[in-house]
C-alpha cells in the first residue's frame, strides 16, 4: 500500500524547508525527499535582510542566531581599477531590516532541514526520487530507497538545478550571456576590518570577471571568481592553479590576502543562469534554484528559496483548504516568485555591462537613487511605488551612460598600471 501525503517535497535545501515547515505548522502531512546526508557542502553563504521575514515565519530564527554566523551589515563594490562604493543595509529605501546573515551553508541548511523535521515534516535523507508522475489528482513518487511508492496530492519541486519538472517539460529558458563558471575555495587569515565593515560582502569586478570575498565566523572567508566559461576552458589549467593565478593578476583582492591559507579544495561550477518559463501546474509547484538560477552576483540565492519556498507552502494552503481558489493563488504564486526572478536576472545581467558598473560607482545623490539600490540590494521586492520610479531613473542613467559616458566618469576595469 502506497503512503500517503498532502505534498510531497523533492529536495531538502533551504526552500524545501521552509516549505515543509509551513505546511506542516498547518497541520498538513509532508514529506521531504533529500539525495544527500545533511550536513553537506554548499556555495552561497552571503544572505540578504528580507530573509529574515521568512525565517521568523518558520520560527527558526532563533536557531539561527545561536549558530554563531556572522551578522553581515551590507556590501561593497570594488573595481581593478581601484574605484570603489559601499552599500549598508540601514541606508536602504525604507529599510525595515538592517542586518542579515554571512552563512556556512554546511550548518545553515542543516538547521534549517533539522527543523522542518521537529515541525512535523517526514524528512527522507539519502533518499532520492528515482521517478515521478503527475496526473489529474496528484503525484505518484518512487524513491531510491528500496524502491518505495509515495502518493501526494501536490509536488514541489525543490531540487535545485536538477529542475526535476523543469527538465521533464523542457521549461527552462536558459541566458546566453550569462554563461559563467566558477572557482572557489575557503581561506583562513584574510585580512578583515573592524567592526560593520568587516562583515562586508566584497565584489571586485575586472574587465572580463569577478570576484567575491564573503567573511564568515571565525577567521574563515570564501572567496571565488566568476568569468565566463570559454575563459576557463582557454586557461587551460586545473581549478587550483586558475584560482590561484586570478587572484594573482588583481591587487583588490590579493591585497587582502597576505598571511591568507586556503583550507579547503577549490571548487569548480558552471553558473549557467536560467528561468523556467511555468513555475506552477496542475498538482506542482517549482521552489529555490528549480524555479531559476541566477548568477550569484547580488547574493539573491538563499533570499529566493526562501521566500519561494513560503510561498509555495501559502499557495498549497489555500488549494488544500479551498481547491476552487488553487488556480487563483497558483497564480500569485508564478507572479510573485517570477517578479523576483526578473528583477534579479535583468540585474545580473547588467552587472557584466561597463555602463552599469560605472554607474553603480560613481553614484548619484539624487531623488534617493542611492537608497532604492540599496533596497534592491536587501531583497526588497520593487513593488512600491516610489521604488519603481526612483529604479526607472537609475535605469535611465545607465542607458545613458552607455551612449553618452557623461553620467560618470569611464573605467578601465583594469589594475593600475597595466
Amino acid at each position: 500500500m502506497n503512503e500517503a501525503f498532502d505534498v510531497a517535497i523533492m529536495g531538502g535545501g533551504p526552500a524545501g524547508s521552509a516549505a515543509g515547515t509551513l505546511l506542516a505548522k498547518a497541520g498538513r502531512r509532508v514529506a521531504i525527499f533529500e539525495k544527500e546526508r545533511f550536513p553537506r557542502f554548499s556555495v552561497g553563504e552571503s544572505t540578504l535582510p528580507a530573509t529574515l521575514n521568512t525565517l521568523e515565519r518558520m520560527g527558526v530564527r532563533e536557531k539561527i542566531d545561536r549558530g554563531g554566523f556572522l551578522v553581515k551589515h551590507g556590501g561593497e563594490i570594488v573595481s581593478a581599477c581601484g574605484q570603489r562604493v559601499r552599500f549598508y543595509f540601514r541606508n536602504g529605501f525604507k529599510a525595515k531590516r538592517s542586518t542579515a546573515y554571512q552563512v556556512l551553508r554546511s550548518e545553515f541548511d542543516k538547521i534549517l532541514l533539522d527543523h522542518a523535521a521537529e515541525s512535523g515534516c517526514d524528512v527522507r535523507q539519502k533518499t532520492p526520487v528515482e521517478s515521478f508522475g503527475i496526473d489529474a489528482d496528484g503525484v505518484t513518487l518512487r524513491s531510491g530507497n528500496g524502491g518505495q511508492l509515495v502518493r501526494a496530492q501536490y509536488v514541489i519541486d525543490c531540487s535545485g538545478r536538477n529542475c526535476l519538472i523543469g527538465n521533464r517539460y523542457q521549461l527552462k529558458r536558459r541566458f546566453p550571456d550569462l554563461c559563467k563558471f566558477s572557482l572557489y575555495a575557503y581561506y583562513d587569515d584574510v585580512r578583515r576590518e573592524d567592526g560593520p565593515n568587516g562583515t562586508l560582502t566584497r565584489m571586485v569586478r575586472t574587465k572580463d570577471s569577478w570576484f567575491w570575498m564573503i567573511p564568515l565566523q571565525g577567521k574563515t572567508t570564501s572567496i571565488g571568481v566568476v568569468m565566463d566559461a570559454e575563459k576557463f576552458k582557454s586557461m587551460k589549467m586545473s581549478p587550483e592553479r586558475a584560482l590561484t593565478h586570478c587572484i594573482s593578476e588583481q591587487p583588490a583582492v590579493n591585497e587582502w590576502m597576505e598571511k591568507a591559507r586556503r583550507v579547503t579544495d577549490v571548487f569548480a561550477t558552471g553558473d549557467f543562469s536560467y528561468r523556467n518559463t511555468q513555475l506552477s501546474g496542475n498538482r506542482w509547484l517549482l521552489a529555490g534554484d528549480a524555479a531559476g538560477f541566477i548568477d550569484p552576483v547580488f547574493s539573491s540565492g538563499v533570499y529566493v528559496a526562501l521566500l519561494s519556498g513560503e510561498q509555495a507552502a501559502d499557495a498549497l494552503n489555500i488549494a488544500l483548504d479551498r481547491p476552487q481558489q488553487r488556480a487563483k493563488a497558483f497564480r500569485h504564486y508564478e507572479r510573485r516568485i517570477g517578479r523576483v526572478l526578473d528583477i534579479y536576472l535583468r540585474w545580473a545581467s547588467a552587472w557584466y555591462t561597463q555602463e552599469f558598473v560605472e554607474v553603480f560607482l560613481y553614484p548619484k545623490e539624487i531623488f534617493e537613487i542611492v537608497p532604492t539600490v540599496s533596497a534592491v540590494l536587501s531583497g526588497n521586492e520593487v513593488r512600491d511605488f516610489g521604488m519603481r520610479w526612483r529604479l526607472c531613473i537609475f535605469h535611465t542613467l545607465v542607458a545613458l551612460q552607455k551612449r553618452t559616458s557623461k553620467i560618470a566618469p569611464k573605467l578601465t576595469l583594469m589594475p593600475k598600471g597595466t
